[in-house]
């Protein structure tokens, strides 16, 4: 009969890493990553849970008005942000199990 690991050890197993993807999810949400578009006329700075904390506007691109530049910069930093900040909890998770790919977890980090 096959030796089958002790059900304490693994529990024990299991608390140890519940502890330190607890820790790891406050670290990301800690942790910022920026994007830029238009030449950094446009800033928003994302946290590695992607929500975006900030976004900075240049006075100068105000004036003369245009909204869908402006929108579209935006979006544009945005989204270098949000993939800047699920590459951050991708490399996170890959040091918490130490390469091993484990279905979700990147879910529920937040990236």
């Amino acid at each position: 009969m096959p030796n089958l690991p002790n059900m304490e050890d693994l529990l024990r197993q299991a608390q140890d890493f519940s502890g330190r993807l607890s820790q790891l999810k406050e670290e990301l949400a800690r942790r910022t990553v920026e994007g830029s578009a238009g030449g950094g006329m446009v800033k928003v700075t994302a946290d590695g849970q992607g929500r975006i904390r900030r976004v900075q506007i240049e006075p100068a691109i105000l004036n003369p008005p245009d909204p869908e530049m402006i929108e579209d910069l935006v979006c544009a930093a945005t989204n270098q942000a949000l993939q800047a900040a699920r590459q951050m909890a991708a490399e996170a998770s890959r040091a918490l199990t130490g390469g091993m790919s484990i279905p979700g977890l990147e879910g529920l980090l937040g990236g």
